[in-house]
């Protein structure tokens, strides 16, 4: 497996690197918020832009915070998300304004990575990753499924598809109802590893999916989500003492 870079962490080295959501509504949140969370030492910081109603609104604003933001955490990673409301986001967007703000992020380089959906017109997607790499910015495609774990062969098809289409680390969340669920993520994650040289993220969601979190060095994911953001997410402490128990030496 290649190593991405994103700013001064390397996905796909080591233990799992831990990612911390900051999702604040206004400015003054989401600058306090981000003091909190690079005092807690996190690898990576996801900037859930979603919830920023006022800065999806003006283009300016949302520059400007992403100024501030920099200033505020330091050296410390960021990831630019806009979670689209079908993929458990707050704010309805429509295509064109989903693509058009991800082409704002990327050409203005809000951070250092940007998440961008799958499921959207594909040759603009395909446009956008590749106006992130010549704007050196790290994309994370992403699909989330709040209802199911979708069949192994499905998530393993998922996953090459981002990879063929350019996305530097595929991610795809998604909710079990059964260990067995957990086990299909488990085993189609294992088995992309080997066939793609993209380090991956994949994450089942609520208590049931908690194990996918902490064993990602085990079976291929590269990522882990920590606070408050979506279910079944662990605290910092709590993610890297159990990443460091069952870490392969």
């Amino acid at each position: 497996m290649t190593t991405v870079k994103i700013r001064n962490i390397n996905l796909g080295e080591g233990l799992p690197k831990i990612a911390v959501p900051n999702v604040g509504t206004n400015e003054n949140e989401i600058l306090s918020s981000a003091k909190e969370i690079a005092s807690a030492k996190p690898d990576l910081m996801e900037w859930r832009i979603d919830y920023y109603t006022d800065g999806i609104k003006d283009t300016d604003k949302l520059i400007a915070t992403a100024k501030e933001l920099r200033n505020a955490v330091g050296e410390l990673p960021i990831l630019v998300t806009f979670r689209t409301k079908n993929e458990g986001g707050v704010l309805e967007l429509s295509e064109d304004n989903y693509l058009n703000l991800v082409q704002t992020v990327i050409e203005n380089r809000l951070g250092d990575a940007v998440d961008i959906e799958l499921f959207h017109d594909e040759k603009r997607v395909k446009s956008l990753v590749e106006a992130a790499h010549n704007y050196n910015v790290v994309v994370i495609m992403s699909n989330h499924d709040f209802e199911k774990v979708p069949a192994k062969d499905v998530i393993e098809f998922l996953l090459k598809k981002m990879a063929e289409m350019g996305a530097d680390v595929p991610k795809l969340g998604c909710m079990p109802h059964t260990a067995e669920d957990v086990l299909t993520l488990l085993t189609a994650t294992n088995e992309v590893r080997h066939e793609i040289d993209n380090p991956l993220i994949t994450m089942a969601m609520g208590d049931i999916g908690k194990v996918t979190r902490v064993a990602g060095q085990v079976f291929g994911s590269s990522l882990a989500v920590g606070k408050t953001s979506a279910p079944g997410q662990l605290s910092i402490d709590d993610l890297r003492n159990a990443e460091s128990y069952l870490e392969i030496k």
